[in-house]
C-alpha cells in the first residue's frame, strides 16, 4: 500500500511560532512527509532539494522530487538519532506559588522591662496565665535564639521574657539586639517598660526588706535614681510604658488581658487617661492637657462628692461658653495627629488629661474625647480614670 503523504500548509510553522508544543507537532509532520524544515537540531539530516524540483513530490514516497526514499518519511529517526528524553522541566510557578507560612502567622514575643521594684514578677505571672511561655531574667544574647526557636512550630506560639540591670552588659548590648529580634519576619516583637514612682518604689522595697540591686551599701532612694538615670534610654525605645505605681495585682493582669485583646484589632492602641496634678503626674503619658481652665464643681456642695460622669456635673462644667470650644479644639487635634501616629507606625499612646483631683473635669473631657476618636479608623480607644476613687 502506498503511503499517503502529509502535505503541511506553508504558514503552519510560523503559526505554530508562538507555541513550543504545536512547533513540536509541526516539525514531526514535516518529518513524516518528508518536507524540509530548518529546525537547527532536526534539519541535519535532512538534503537540500533541487530548485526546481520543490513544487513536485514523489509519487513513492511524497517528498520533494530527486531526493532519495528515506525512513523518515515513516516518521524514523536512523540508528544514533533516536530524540533525547530529557527531565521534564521544573515547574517554577509552582515554588512561586508556594506559601510563606513565616510571613502570614504573627508569634507574640514580649520583652518585659523596667525599674526594680515596677512589678515584672508579677506582670510575667499574668502573662504565664494568659498562655505565655515566660522565661525570667534570660541573658540578653540569648533573646534572637529564643526569638529564632519560637517560629520553628511545636507548642510554643507566644513568648514573654523579662531582662533587666541585674545582668551586667544588658544596657550596654539590648537596643542593637532588640533592633534585630525587631526585623525577624514572622514575630511580632513588643518592648513593654514597667515603671513607677520613686515613693512608690522606695515603699516597696521597704515592705519586702529586699535591697535594691544597684544601692551596694547606699539608700534604696539612690539606688533607684541611679538606676532610672540608666535605664532612660532603653524607656525611650519601649512600645509601651506602664506606670504602675496605682495598680494592684488584679488591675495589672486587666491590663495585660486587655493589651493582647486590643492589639488584636486595631494598628495603634490609644489610652485615654484622666488623673489628677495632686497625685501627681502620669509617668507613662505621651500628651499631656491641662483643664483645670476649667469651672471646678468642687466648690459646689451639692457636686463636691459626684464625679465627671453625673449628668449635673457635666452641666456644670458645659455652662461655661468656653467649655464647648475648648473641648472641639482638643478633639480637632486628637483627630489630626493620631493618623499620623498611625503612619510612623506608633503602637500605643497615652493621652493624660488632668485637672486638680483628678475626680471632674478631667473625668469629664476624657469621656468626650473617648468618644470623638472612636471614629477614627486603625485607632483602638479606651479610658481609665486614675485618681476618680481617691479623695
Amino acid at each position: 500500500m502506498e503511503p499517503v503523504a502529509r502535505v503541511r500548509a506553508p504558514g503552519a510553522r510560523r503559526r505554530a511560532a508562538g507555541d513550543p508544543r504545536a512547533a513540536r507537532a509541526a516539525d514531526q509532520d514535516a518529518g513524516r512527509s518528508g518536507q524540509e524544515h530548518r529546525h537547527p537540531r532536526r534539519g541535519r539530516g535532512a538534503q537540500p532539494a533541487a530548485a526546481d524540483a520543490g513544487s513536485q513530490l514523489r509519487p513513492d514516497t511524497g517528498g520533494p522530487a530527486g531526493a532519495d526514499a528515506s525512513p523518515r518519511r515513516f516518521g524514523i529517526r536512523p540508528a544514533g538519532r533516536a530524540r533525547r528524553r530529557g527531565r521534564r522541566p521544573r515547574d517554577r510557578g509552582a515554588a512561586l506559588k508556594r506559601p510563606n507560612l513565616a510571613g502570614k502567622l504573627t508569634h507574640p514575643f514580649i520583652i518585659l522591662t523596667g525599674l526594680s521594684g515596677s512589678g515584672k514578677s508579677q506582670a510575667i505571672r499574668a502573662l504565664e496565665d494568659l498562655g505565655y511561655f515566660c522565661v525570667d531574667n534570660l541573658p540578653t544574647t540569648l533573646i534572637p535564639t529564643l526569638a529564632k526557636l519560637t517560629l520553628r512550630g511545636g507548642d510554643i506560639e507566644k513568648v514573654a521574657i523579662v531582662v533587666d540591670v541585674r545582668e551586667g552588659n544588658f544596657l550596654s548590648s539590648f537596643p542593637k539586639i532588640y533592633r534585630q529580634v525587631r526585623k525577624i519576619r514572622g514575630l511580632k516583637a513588643m518592648l513593654i517598660f514597667l515603671d513607677a514612682s520613686n515613693s512608690t518604689l522606695v515603699r516597696r522595697f521597704s515592705e519586702t526588706r529586699r535591697p535594691h540591686p544597684l544601692a551596694r551599701g547606699r539608700s534604696a532612694s539612690e539606688g533607684i535614681r541611679d538606676e532610672r538615670a540608666r535605664m532612660a534610654a532603653i524607656r525611650d525605645m519601649a512600645d509601651e510604658i506602664v506606670d504602675t505605681s496605682d495598680m494592684t495585682v488584679h488591675e495589672l493582669r486587666q491590663f495585660f488581658m486587655g493589651l493582647s485583646r486590643d492589639r488584636t484589632r486595631a494598628r495603634l492602641v490609644v489610652t485615654i487617661l484622666s488623673f489628677g496634678f495632686k497625685h501627681g503626674v502620669p509617668l507613662d503619658a505621651d500628651l499631656i492637657f491641662d483643664v483645670r481652665c476649667l469651672p471646678n464643681p468642687h466648690f459646689v456642695p451639692a457636686l463636691r462628692r459626684r464625679t465627671g460622669r453625673d449628668r449635673a456635673v457635666v452641666r456644670f462644667i458645659e455652662k461655661d461658653g468656653s467649655t464647648r470650644e475648648f473641648i472641639e479644639r482638643l478633639e480637632s487635634y486628637l483627630q489630626f495627629v493620631l493618623p499620623h501616629y498611625i503612619s510612623e507606625g506608633k503602637s500605643y499612646l497615652t493621652v493624660a488629661i488632668g485637672c486638680t483631683g483628678g475626680r471632674h473635669r478631667s473625668v469629664m473631657i476624657a469621656e468626650r474625647v473617648r468618644r470623638a476618636l472612636s471614629s477614627v479608623a486603625g485607632a483602638q480607644i479606651r479610658v481609665r480614670h486614675r485618681d476618680i476613687g481617691t479623695s
